[in-house]
Protein backbone atom coordinates (compact mmCIF):
# COMPACT_ATOMS: atom_id res chain seq x y z
CA UNK A 1 0.00 0.00 0.00
CA UNK A 2 3.25 2.17 0.91
CA UNK A 3 4.80 1.65 -2.58
CA UNK A 4 1.35 2.10 -4.05
CA UNK A 5 1.18 5.38 -2.41
CA UNK A 6 4.94 6.84 -3.12
CA UNK A 7 4.45 5.55 -6.79
CA UNK A 8 1.12 8.06 -6.67
CA UNK A 9 2.62 10.57 -5.52
CA UNK A 10 5.82 10.58 -7.84
CA UNK A 11 3.38 10.22 -10.84
CA UNK A 12 1.81 13.40 -9.92
CA UNK A 13 5.17 15.08 -9.00
CA UNK A 14 5.91 14.18 -12.80
CA UNK A 15 2.58 14.93 -14.19
CA UNK A 16 2.96 18.67 -12.82
CA UNK A 17 6.57 18.85 -13.52
CA UNK A 18 5.88 18.39 -17.10
CA UNK A 19 2.73 20.20 -17.35
CA UNK A 20 3.94 23.49 -16.05
CA UNK A 21 7.95 22.97 -17.14
CA UNK A 22 7.46 26.12 -19.94
CA UNK A 23 6.43 28.21 -16.98
CA UNK A 24 9.58 27.24 -14.83
CA UNK A 25 13.14 29.32 -15.63
CA UNK A 26 16.27 27.30 -15.05
CA UNK A 27 16.89 28.58 -11.64
CA UNK A 28 13.79 26.83 -10.42
CA UNK A 29 14.19 23.89 -12.03
CA UNK A 30 18.42 23.33 -10.87
CA UNK A 31 16.71 24.08 -7.27
CA UNK A 32 14.43 21.41 -7.83
CA UNK A 33 16.77 18.59 -9.45
CA UNK A 34 19.24 19.62 -6.89
CA UNK A 35 16.76 19.26 -3.67
CA UNK A 36 16.10 15.55 -5.98
CA UNK A 37 19.83 14.89 -6.54
CA UNK A 38 20.23 15.58 -2.67
CA UNK A 39 17.63 12.89 -1.28
CA UNK A 40 19.16 10.40 -3.82
CA UNK A 41 22.49 10.48 -2.68
CA UNK A 42 21.55 10.35 0.90
CA UNK A 43 19.17 7.73 0.46
CA UNK A 44 22.12 5.37 -1.79
CA UNK A 45 24.76 6.08 1.86
CA UNK A 46 22.22 5.22 4.23
CA UNK A 47 21.75 1.69 2.32
CA UNK A 48 25.26 1.44 1.70
CA UNK A 49 26.03 1.81 5.37
CA UNK A 50 23.23 -0.53 6.08
CA UNK A 51 24.37 -3.11 3.66
CA UNK A 52 27.85 -2.42 4.69
CA UNK A 53 27.21 -3.32 8.39
CA UNK A 54 26.89 -7.16 7.24
CA UNK A 55 29.67 -7.85 5.17
CA UNK A 56 32.93 -9.37 7.15
CA UNK A 57 36.27 -8.45 6.69
CA UNK A 58 36.79 -11.26 4.34
CA UNK A 59 33.83 -10.16 2.29
CA UNK A 60 35.46 -6.61 1.77
CA UNK A 61 38.95 -8.40 0.81
CA UNK A 62 36.44 -9.88 -2.40
CA UNK A 63 35.17 -6.77 -3.18
CA UNK A 64 36.51 -5.67 -6.12
CA UNK A 65 38.11 -2.13 -6.79
CA UNK A 66 36.05 1.32 -7.19
CA UNK A 67 37.83 1.90 -10.81
CA UNK A 68 35.68 -1.40 -11.68
CA UNK A 69 32.12 0.47 -11.56
CA UNK A 70 30.62 0.27 -14.90
CA UNK A 71 30.20 3.98 -15.05
CA UNK A 72 34.27 4.72 -14.13
CA UNK A 73 35.13 4.56 -18.13
CA UNK A 74 33.26 7.81 -18.40
CA UNK A 75 36.27 10.86 -17.53
CA UNK A 76 34.47 13.20 -15.24
CA UNK A 77 35.85 15.85 -12.65
CA UNK A 78 37.43 14.36 -9.54
CA UNK A 79 36.63 17.23 -7.43
CA UNK A 80 34.79 20.83 -7.01
CA UNK A 81 38.14 22.96 -8.38
CA UNK A 82 37.65 20.71 -11.87
CA UNK A 83 33.60 20.50 -12.24
CA UNK A 84 34.14 24.16 -11.38
CA UNK A 85 36.00 24.51 -14.98
CA UNK A 86 33.55 22.14 -16.79
CA UNK A 87 30.82 23.66 -19.27
CA UNK A 88 27.24 24.01 -18.15
CA UNK A 89 26.05 21.93 -20.76
CA UNK A 90 29.17 19.19 -20.43
CA UNK A 91 28.31 18.88 -16.67
CA UNK A 92 24.54 18.22 -17.33
CA UNK A 93 25.71 15.79 -19.98
CA UNK A 94 27.62 13.93 -17.28
CA UNK A 95 24.63 14.27 -14.78
CA UNK A 96 22.63 12.75 -16.92
CA UNK A 97 24.64 10.00 -18.34
CA UNK A 98 25.35 8.67 -14.54
CA UNK A 99 22.24 8.60 -13.91
CA UNK A 100 21.60 6.99 -17.05
CA UNK A 101 23.80 4.25 -16.69
CA UNK A 102 22.06 2.90 -13.66
CA UNK A 103 18.72 2.33 -14.85
CA UNK A 104 19.42 -1.50 -15.68
CA UNK A 105 21.72 -2.15 -12.09
CA UNK A 106 18.90 -0.52 -10.49
CA UNK A 107 16.17 -2.99 -11.86
CA UNK A 108 18.88 -5.84 -10.72
CA UNK A 109 19.10 -4.58 -6.98
CA UNK A 110 15.52 -3.96 -7.09
CA UNK A 111 14.74 -7.64 -8.32
CA UNK A 112 17.49 -9.19 -5.97
CA UNK A 113 16.38 -6.86 -2.83
CA UNK A 114 13.81 -9.51 -1.43
CA UNK A 115 17.11 -12.33 -1.08
CA UNK A 116 19.12 -9.89 0.57
CA UNK A 117 20.93 -11.81 3.37
CA UNK A 118 20.36 -8.74 5.99
CA UNK A 119 18.51 -8.78 9.33
CA UNK A 120 16.77 -6.11 7.85
CA UNK A 121 16.46 -7.19 4.58
CA UNK A 122 12.51 -5.66 4.15
CA UNK A 123 14.28 -2.32 4.97
CA UNK A 124 16.85 -2.68 2.73
CA UNK A 125 13.95 -3.70 -0.09
CA UNK A 126 12.09 -0.77 0.26
CA UNK A 127 14.92 1.58 -0.11
CA UNK A 128 16.14 0.39 -2.84
CA UNK A 129 12.22 0.70 -4.54
CA UNK A 130 12.94 3.85 -3.27
CA UNK A 131 15.84 4.59 -5.33
CA UNK A 132 14.60 3.04 -8.26
CA UNK A 133 11.45 5.96 -7.95
CA UNK A 134 13.52 8.68 -7.11
CA UNK A 135 16.26 8.14 -10.11
CA UNK A 136 13.44 8.18 -12.28
CA UNK A 137 11.86 11.22 -10.83
CA UNK A 138 15.74 12.89 -11.12
CA UNK A 139 15.32 11.34 -14.63
CA UNK A 140 12.51 13.21 -15.73
CA UNK A 141 14.05 16.54 -14.55
CA UNK A 142 16.63 16.30 -16.15
CA UNK A 143 15.35 15.44 -19.23
CA UNK A 144 13.02 18.77 -19.15
CA UNK A 145 16.26 20.51 -17.85
CA UNK A 146 18.55 19.97 -20.43
CA UNK A 147 16.24 20.55 -23.26
CA UNK A 148 16.00 23.77 -21.69
CA UNK A 149 20.03 24.18 -22.16
CA UNK A 150 20.66 23.37 -25.82
CA UNK A 151 22.01 20.08 -27.91
CA UNK A 152 25.04 19.67 -25.72
CA UNK A 153 23.54 19.52 -22.94
CA UNK A 154 21.11 15.88 -24.24
CA UNK A 155 24.20 14.18 -25.34
CA UNK A 156 24.75 10.95 -23.37
CA UNK A 157 27.49 8.40 -23.15
CA UNK A 158 26.36 4.87 -23.19
CA UNK A 159 27.63 3.03 -20.25
CA UNK A 160 26.81 -0.70 -20.69
CA UNK A 161 26.52 -2.39 -17.41
CA UNK A 162 27.84 -5.76 -17.66
CA UNK A 163 26.81 -7.38 -14.59
CA UNK A 164 23.91 -9.67 -13.95
CA UNK A 165 21.53 -11.04 -11.34
CA UNK A 166 24.23 -13.66 -10.27
CA UNK A 167 25.63 -12.12 -7.21
CA UNK A 168 27.00 -15.41 -5.63
CA UNK A 169 25.37 -18.46 -3.79
CA UNK A 170 26.51 -17.83 -0.52
CA UNK A 171 25.86 -14.90 2.36
CA UNK A 172 29.26 -13.34 1.92
CA UNK A 173 29.19 -13.34 -1.90
CA UNK A 174 26.09 -12.29 -2.05
CA UNK A 175 26.94 -9.28 0.20
CA UNK A 176 29.83 -8.19 -0.97
CA UNK A 177 28.94 -7.84 -4.44
CA UNK A 178 25.94 -5.96 -3.69
CA UNK A 179 27.68 -3.69 -1.37
CA UNK A 180 30.26 -3.45 -4.48
CA UNK A 181 27.46 -2.58 -6.44
CA UNK A 182 25.62 0.18 -3.82
CA UNK A 183 28.91 1.88 -3.35
CA UNK A 184 29.32 2.60 -7.13
CA UNK A 185 25.95 4.05 -6.98
CA UNK A 186 26.43 6.07 -3.85
CA UNK A 187 29.92 7.48 -5.95
CA UNK A 188 28.16 7.89 -8.84
CA UNK A 189 24.96 9.84 -6.65
CA UNK A 190 26.91 12.23 -5.02
CA UNK A 191 29.05 12.95 -8.32
CA UNK A 192 25.60 13.80 -10.00
CA UNK A 193 24.48 15.53 -7.16
CA UNK A 194 27.94 17.80 -6.67
CA UNK A 195 27.17 18.60 -10.87
CA UNK A 196 23.78 19.60 -10.19
CA UNK A 197 24.96 21.68 -7.19
CA UNK A 198 27.52 23.25 -9.40
CA UNK A 199 25.06 24.27 -11.80
CA UNK A 200 22.89 25.98 -9.65
CA UNK A 201 25.45 28.11 -8.20
CA UNK A 202 26.36 29.13 -11.69
CA UNK A 203 22.78 30.05 -12.41
CA UNK A 204 22.14 32.07 -9.82
CA UNK A 205 24.99 34.81 -10.03
CA UNK A 206 24.67 36.20 -6.45
CA UNK A 207 28.34 35.10 -5.74
CA UNK A 208 30.14 33.71 -8.82
CA UNK A 209 33.27 32.77 -6.57
CA UNK A 210 31.10 31.25 -3.88
CA UNK A 211 30.55 28.20 -6.21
Amino acid sequence: MAHRGRAKKLYMTVLCMVACCSAVNINELLDRVSQRSDKLHSLSTTLTHELGSQVPPIGRMMMPRPSLCHTSSLLTPNDKEQALQVSESDLMSLARSLLQAWTEPLVVLSALANSVPHPAHGSIASKIQELQEHSKSLGDGLDVLSGKMGPSAQTISFLPFPGSSDVGQDRISKLANLHFLLSCFRRDSHKIDSFLKVLRCRAAKTHPGAC
